[in-house]
C-alpha cells in the first residue's frame, strides 16, 4: 500500500458517492482513478472532491471543450522492498 494509505477502490467509491461517474485502470506501477466532472458544481462538492483526491499520490483536473471536464488521480502500488523492481536502474 502507498505511504498515503489510500486505495485506488476507495477513492473510486468516495467519488461515486459524491454521484460522479469514475473509470479505474491498472497500470503496473499505479492504479489510476478518473472521474467526469458536470459543468456546474456546488462549492461544497468541490471541497468534498478535493478532500477525496488530497491522498492521492498525484491528482489533477484535464478540462477540453470535447470531453469536458475529467479529474484524475494517481495511487502507486507497492513496491517489492527485494528482488527486480522495474529493471536495472530500479533495484533497490
Amino acid at each position: 500500500m502507498p505511504a498515503s494509505g489510500l486505495s485506488a477502490a476507495a477513492l473510486a467509491a468516495w467519488l461515486s458517492a459524491l454521484g460522479l461517474t469514475t473509470r479505474v485502470e491498472e497500470h503496473p506501477r499505479h492504479t489510476s482513478v478518473e472521474a467526469e466532472l458536470p459543468d456546474s458544481l456546488s462549492a461544497e462538492t468541490w471541497r468534498e472532491v478535493l478532500d477525496a483526491v488530497a491522498p492521492a499520490d498525484r491528482f489533477g483536473l484535464l478540462a477540453t471543450r470535447m470531453n469536458g471536464r475529467i479529474l484524475w488521480a494517481v495511487v502507486r502500488k507497492s513496491v517489492p522492498t527485494t528482488g527486480d523492481v522495474g529493471g536495472p536502474g530500479h533495484q533497490r
